[in-house]
């Protein structure tokens, strides 16, 4: 997680400090208040007001930045778990496929042989990590490629042509299983 710095430090402090003159100012005696004129009571409450309304938009503020750090993780996660996936299953299609060729030597069907095709991801690295648009295109592909679905080729052709075509690309390469 990240370190609050001094100034992040210091702007939670405040509020809090603020929040106990706030207090402080309300639990005055009765006598006091009793003896305070309508004008004096109307401009504590403009100011106790005022407050609520200042820490009522910086909780709204904060929870919806809370909600964008929640999807952010949601999306690379999902991304990191079908990306290990895939890996897996690769991984496991190479160890079948040697075990098959030590048991069956030279010797090789032509029927329903098991092959894999490579596919590229182009992707351009820009100054950080993928967004989070990339990553949740990548796992449409991703998930795709490992449910050996037919959809493969039309999603990359959708995020090439969204605009990544006619730059310098970097590419992403995994091995899609066909059956023939």
């Amino acid at each position: 997680l990240l370190q609050d710095s001094p100034e992040m430090e210091s702007e939670r402090i405040a509020p809090h400090s603020e929040l106990s003159l706030i207090s402080q100012k309300t639990q005055r005696s009765h006598s006091r208040v009793r003896l305070m004129s309508a004008l004096e009571l109307n401009d504590e409450l403009e100011d106790v007001e005022t407050a609520i309304r200042r820490y009522s938009e910086e909780l709204i503020q904060q929870l919806a930045f809370r909600d964008e750090l929640e999807f952010e993780k949601e999306v690379k996660n999902s991304f990191i778990a079908v990306l290990i996936d895939v890996q897996n299953r690769q991984k496991v299609h190479r160890e079948m496929l040697k075990k098959k060729r030590k048991m069956s030597g030279s010797e090789r069907n032509g029927k329903n042989t098991l092959f894999c095709v490579t596919t590229v991801i182009p992707y351009e690295r820009k100054h950080g990590p993928p967004s989070l648009q990339d990553l949740q295109i990548f796992t449409k592909i991703l998930e795709a490629m490992r449910d050996d679905g037919d959809k493969v080729p039309s999603l990359l052709t959708d995020y090439i042509l969204k605009g990544n075509s006619n730059q310098r690309m970097k590419s992403i390469q995994f091995k899609n299983r066909v059956l023939q």
